[in-house]
């Protein structure tokens, strides 16, 4: 039978309702938006302000090294079916500790230019993708803190965003255009594998890795990097704070080695 109610009971109840719809719709939308943030390309923009602090071994034992890059990312709707995603590395560099007293500087380091022309729509079978040029620009401050090189190539990301799961690869290779000759050539390649899972409470679980291959060397450098992160709000600012542990599994001699931390915070502009 249906159960019925007097007035008294049933206006309190359905006012409690009423009022908690937009706490459910807010936080349906703040998961999203959380999961966007685990997409390189999503239409979103968003300015990643990302900490890393590493220990050299070897010749350079005791040595250490902190980055703070500021990585904005910023969409163009080219066309109903095409975005352009522009992303921006501007690294900031602390050099201390090390016995050759030239490479302990501090400045700004080389920067890299990326941008991705994307299909606004994921394909038939759910996943998405970008690819264009990636440029390297010699804006070190500093001869120790980069290249001396100004580079180009290809880059490219693709991924799949599946319930809570996001799992994809992005990749680019680097090669030298023009710089001083008394420097060695860039010829690199930079492979980023990447897997998450973002909870109803806007908390997103990753794990990524951050390898690059030098072919002039023939060396690999190779970190991996379990984090954590929470999306949160700050007055009218949406930002999500972002905590790891970098391990690395490979690097040149006398480079960096064991455990570092990687603190990531991100402001979120949506559109």
């Amino acid at each position: 039978m249906p159960m019925r109610c007097n007035r008294s009971l049933c206006l309190p109840v359905s006012l409690a309702a009423a009022l908690m719809l937009p706490t459910w719709v807010q936080a349906d939308e703040a998961a999203d938006l959380a999961k966007q943030l685990a997409n390189p390309i999503a239409s979103l923009i968003s300015v990643p302000l990302q900490y890393n602090t590493d220990t050299y071994g070897g010749f350079n034992d005791g040595a250490t090294s902190d980055r703070l890059v500021i990585q904005p990312v910023i969409p163009f709707a080219l066309n109903e079916d095409w975005n352009l995603i522009t992303r921006t590395i501007v690294p900031l560099v602390e050099q201390r500790g090390f016995p050759v007293e030239a490479l302990n500087e501090s400045g700004l380091g080389d920067s890299t230019l990326s941008l991705f022309f994307s299909p606004k729509a994921p394909t038939a079978s759910g996943w998405i993708w970008g690819a264009g040029p990636v440029m390297l620009l010699p804006t070190a401050t500093e001869e120790v803190l980069g290249t001396e090189q100004w580079g180009l190539g290809p880059t490219g990301v693709v991924l799949k965003q599946t319930g809570p799961w996001t799992f994809g690869l992005l990749a680019n290779h680097l090669w030298s255009l023009a710089g001083a000759d008394d420097r060695d050539a860039v010829n690199a390649t930079y492979l980023q594998p990447f897997l998450s899972y973002t909870t109803h409470t806007q908390t997103t679980l990753g794990l990524v890795s951050e390898s690059t291959y030098d072919w002039e060397r023939d060396q690999w450098s190779v970190s991996v990097i379990p984090q954590v992160g929470q999306l949160f709000k700050l007055g009218p600012q949406i930002l999500q704070l972002a905590v790891g542990a970098k391990y690395w599994a490979e690097a040149p001699e006398n480079g960096p080695e064991g455990w570092g931390l990687r603190v990531q915070l991100t402001l979120l502009f949506p559109q």
